[in-house]
């Protein structure tokens, strides 16, 4: 009886046990925000007179460490890096392994970034480092800065910026052979810089895009920027360090044959100026150099000839490259021409682009209509490098445009001319397109370019002014625009890069701070302030 009443009791509280659990639902609290902590290091953090091989930091909590290779931060940088562990797993302990051979009375630091998180939700322990010294102090001394590209309106990320200790072994070439004094990297969001625990003393200052990541500059691959003047630490100035690319020194590579009539070579640096001699034996034979598209190389045209090889000389205002090209019988380029308008407005001509280079032109075989069929008086633009050529009129709002070219309007350099070729366009209103009216104030110096991009950077619109500050743009795209300002220095009506052994900063280039909204049957006037 008594066994009976224990189990009708048991099943009554079970009963009202499982009643409550489904008034309601189990949560799990608040989510867990807070960072990691470093309860302790052996030896501890800001140690002097370091001399081991092994640091423990512990934290509060289990912790792993994501994008370390690419986040931490070693400063002087170590010709043997440490191995920082656990990695894929968790811990509550991380160790920096050292494998170098420490410098004497040298603070090291240990900038781990953002590469430090919490096991459970990823809470980041922002900017930890950790600092020794093998001395018997630790150097406190800082310098800061900002980051800027010479040319772009936003700077790349994970930019190096490293002090050079400047000494009686110092020379400019240690940027390409030696590591730097100092390092610290802008990682991913940063545009400024603080290089930290520095000892006194005077120094070169450097940033690179460093696509190798070995802390030397290679032009090939790397953007760079400098200081003009060695910098003394201590000092309290913020300095300013603009990235960008150097122009290569002209290289020919070894051409080869692409066609019974041209060669094709790739060069590095810039093809400016460049000369072609094409021999076969002593016999000089012409010669025209065109730009093979969007690549760093040229096509070398010859006549067509039977031979086993050719000498081709390469000559720049610098250079000179010779070499000796096998060439065997293979098809020979004819002429063929080809619409190249992408889209005709007020701003944009008809063009057409060569198969081969044109060497004769007869504007008598050329015509231009409207679509009433009345004659249009036109110009002709030859861009021989790129076998581009534009025909200049002035258009009329909803018009259309037949262009013909009759056979014999154009003879390529071998004597062929061209078949019949007709093409066409068509414009629309002006209320379809807006106007933007710029006014520069404080303007240091003239000439300057001053261009519109588009989100990409793609310059839409572009004017040189040599002595206006009034600049107009009409009868734009309807758009978002950026506007920049180059101060052309040399007058050659394209931005000039720097150059790092030469000393040489690139042509200044300012951007409004904000976009400009054109938008269509629009009048935008807006003033631009070059003032620093």
């Amino acid at each position: 009886m008594l066994n009976k009443r224990l189990l009708f009791y048991f099943f009554i509280f079970a009963l009202i046990v499982v009643s409550c659990a489904k008034r309601g639902s189990i949560t799990g609290g608040e989510k867990d925000i807070t960072p990691p902590k470093m309860t302790g290091s052996s030896p501890e953090n800001f140690s002097t007179g370091f001399t081991g091989k092994m640091i423990k930091i512990t934290f509060d909590e289990y912790v792993k460490l994501k994008g370390i290779n690419k986040q931490l931060i070693v400063s002087p940088p170590m010709k043997k890096m440490p191995n920082i562990t656990p990695q894929g797993t968790a811990n509550r302990q991380v160790t920096i392994q050292i494998y170098d051979t420490l410098q004497p009375n040298t603070t090291y630091s240990f900038n781990f970034g953002e590469s430090i998180e919490d096991n459970n939700e990823g809470n980041k322990f922002q900017q930890f480092k950790y600092v020794f010294s093998t001395g018997s102090y630790i150097d406190s001394l800082s310098l800061k800065g900002r980051i800027k590209d010479a040319y772009n309106k936003e700077p790349d990320n994970y930019v190096t910026v490293m002090l050079y200790e400047v000494n009686d072994s110092y020379t400019d070439s240690i940027v390409y052979k030696e590591n730097p004094r100092y390092i610290t990297n802008t990682l991913d969001s940063m545009k400024t810089f603080s290089l930290d625990n520095l000892k006194e003393g005077k120094y070169l200052l450097v940033a690179l895009k460093d696509k190798n990541n070995n802390y030397k500059f290679d032009p090939k691959q790397d953007k760079i920027g400098f200081h003009n003047e060695f910098i003394t630490v201590p000092n309290d100035t913020v300095y300013e360090i603009e990235l960008f690319k150097e122009i290569l020194p002209f290289k020919a590579l070894r051409p080869t044959q692409a066609s019974g009539n041209k060669l094709l070579m790739g060069y590095e640096g810039t093809s400016k100026n460049l000369k072609a001699e094409v021999r076969d034996g002593s016999r000089l034979l012409p010669s025209i150099i065109t730009q093979y598209p969007e690549k760093d190389s040229v096509y070398i045209w010859y006549p067509p000839i039977k031979a086993d090889s050719l000498n081709v000389i390469l000559k720049t205002d610098l250079t000179k490259n010779e070499f000796s090209v096998k060439i065997k019988n293979q098809k020979n380029d004819t002429l063929s021409l080809s619409s190249d308008t992408k889209e005709m407005n007020f701003r944009n001509n008809l063009a057409l682009r060569s198969s081969v280079p044109l060497r004769k032109f007869d504007k008598s075989l050329m015509q231009l209509i409207k679509k009433d069929s009345t004659q249009v008086p036109f110009t002709t633009v030859y861009d021989s490098l790129d076998m581009r050529m534009e025909f200049v009129f002035e258009k009329e709002e909803l018009e259309k445009y037949s262009l013909t070219l009759f056979p014999g309007a154009v003879t390529d350099y071998m004597g062929s001319v061209n078949d019949t070729l007709k093409m066409s366009g068509s414009t629309r209103t002006f209320a379809t397109y807006g106007n933007l009216k710029l006014t520069l104030q404080n303007v240091k110096s003239y000439p300057v370019i001053v261009e519109l991009t588009n989100a990409k950077g793609e310059v839409m619109a572009s004017a040189y002014s040599e002595k206006e500050n009034i600049i107009n743009f009409f009868n734009i795209n309807p758009a978002l625009y950026t506007i920049r300002v180059i101060y052309d220095e040399n007058k050659n009506r394209i931005w000039d890069t720097g150059n790092f052994l030469e000393k040489r900063q690139t042509e200044q280039v300012i951007y409004y701070p904000k976009e400009i909204d054109v938008r269509a049957n629009w009048d935008v006037d807006q003033v631009f302030n070059l003032a620093p």
